[in-house]
């Protein structure tokens, strides 16, 4: 679920997906996941789409991963890579057992969902860790976009429209921070974010994170 890809390419419209002819789509993000995960753990990847960040765990990390997806071209294409994925909904009871996996990660797809406090849960019922990534709607330059113009920020749309994003719960870095004192038994182990090239952005990024942080990486654990 989070690529861009277009079903229609006459349509700009990325609330259906089709990862045909994407087959490898590197993040910056991925990066920073695989160093939270430990070898030879066990993940599951929710809305893993083409499953670049699962085949990246499995070679560099060795793990056993599991993935959903509810698109049916990204499962073909994870087929073709011979990764374990399952087509199905992630803001519902997952089919697993309590403790499965030793993390539940769900990148740049909690705000497509249609119940998020629900996918928090689940994925903390499944997994001793949960890794999760957002676009932060309070980032300065929505700000500013929204300030200026009126309008819904072209940032946080990714060049989509108001109408046609998959986006349907827009939430900020301190909105995240609210939901997860609304689920009980977690809690925040380390923030981090894709880092720039300047030391000067990575301290304004660091010290106030609702309004320069991009995409906020969160990795939780269970107090207890």
């Amino acid at each position: 679920m989070q690529s861009e890809v277009l079903d229609n390419p006459n349509q700009n419209d990325n609330r259906n997906y089709n990862y045909s002819g994407f087959e490898t789509v590197e993040r910056k993000e991925y990066d920073v996941i695989a160093n939270w995960v430990t070898p030879n753990a066990s993940v599951i990847d929710l809305a893993c789409g083409n499953g670049t960040l699962l085949e990246k765990l499995i070679k560099e990390k060795n793990i056993s991963g599991k993935g959903i997806e509810l698109s049916d071209s990204g499962i073909a294409i994870c087929n073709k890579k011979n990764l374990d994925v399952q087509k199905g909904s992630i803001d519902e009871r997952l089919p697993f057992k309590d403790n499965t996996f030793d993390y539940a990660i769900c990148n740049v797809t909690i705000q497509m969902v249609m119940y998020p406090e629900i996918l928090l849960s689940e994925m903390k019922r499944v997994a001793k860790y949960q890794i999760l990534s957002f676009p932060n709607f309070a980032y300065y330059k929505n700000r500013l976009d929204l300030l200026l113009k009126g309008c819904m920020p072209k940032p946080m749309l990714f060049d989509y429209k108001w109408y046609n994003t998959g986006h349907i719960h827009q939430c900020s870095f301190n909105d995240f921070l609210d939901l997860l004192n609304e689920i009980d038994g977690l809690k925040v182990k380390e923030i981090r974010f894709a880092k720039t090239n300047s030391a000067a952005k990575n301290f304004l990024i660091q010290t106030f994170p609702n309004l320069f942080m991009f995409i906020p990486l969160f990795y939780l654990g269970k107090t207890s």
